[in-house]
């Protein structure tokens, strides 16, 4: 037993099984202790939004797939050693690449106070050492570079380019998690910017359309 073992004995019974098959599809391989975190932060992200709705999921089964296996499906693409997860909300997709990526240095950006709160909270109880939740709106943070950022539900893709745009590092990337509606956005980018790979994201238990967008300072490969 551990000090999240009674967090995620809250849980209904169906939820780990989903988690599990969802990460099995991916092919993704988790160790015991990510898995328990994983479920951890299911646990909290479910208590907490009953009193401070940090998301407009309510059903702790859907949770499972919007949010963790969600965050999950772009794990493969993640790269470098540091990524800033812009708009984070209560911590996603940044959270669950952290868990997935012990190595990666994640810094979790939100303007929202309580929804950080909630970050440091899970950060504490599920016993990250590589999550920094930082609580400061995008235009105002210039703090370091990052070899990614990344944003999931920030904005618009020309609002997240401008407004981050001194953020990634030499050979950094955006990551833009978007829904089937994005071309119109990509032919407003600005003329320093370009697409350097487009993937369809297939989320379990999901039929909603998910893609990444992953773009670049023009000129870099």
């Amino acid at each position: 037993m551990t000090q999240l073992t009674p967090l995620i004995n809250s849980l209904p019974n169906t939820v780990a099984p989903r988690l599990d098959e969802g990460m099995a599809a991916f092919g993704i391989a988790i160790s015991a202790v990510q898995r328990e975190q994983l479920l951890g932060l299911l646990a909290l992200l479910h208590k907490w939004n009953r009193a401070y709705n940090l998301t407009a999921v309510r059903n702790v089964e859907d949770m499972v797939s919007r949010h963790v296996l969600d965050s999950a499906a772009i794990a493969p693409y993640i790269h470098g050693t540091t990524l800033l997860d812009v708009g984070a909300g209560p911590g996603l997709p940044g959270l669950v690449l952290a868990i997935l990526k012990p190595d990666l240095q994640v810094t979790l950006l939100d303007s929202n106070g309580k929804k950080v709160r909630f970050q440091r909270q899970a950060v504490m109880e599920l016993s990250l050492n590589n999550v920094t939740p930082t609580q400061a709106r995008v235009e105002q943070f210039s703090e370091q570079v990052f070899d990614q950022v990344i944003s999931r539900a920030f904005a618009s893709l020309v609002d997240f380019v401008t407004l981050t745009q001194g953020l990634p590092a030499t050979n950094g990337q955006w990551l833009a998690m978007k829904g089937p509606g994005a071309d119109d956005e990509l032919r407003e980018l600005p003329a320093y910017v370009e697409l350097q790979a487009r993937h369809l994201l297939r989320v379990p238990f999901e039929t909603a359309e998910r893609q990444l967008l992953i773009l670049t300072p023009k000129g870099v490969e």
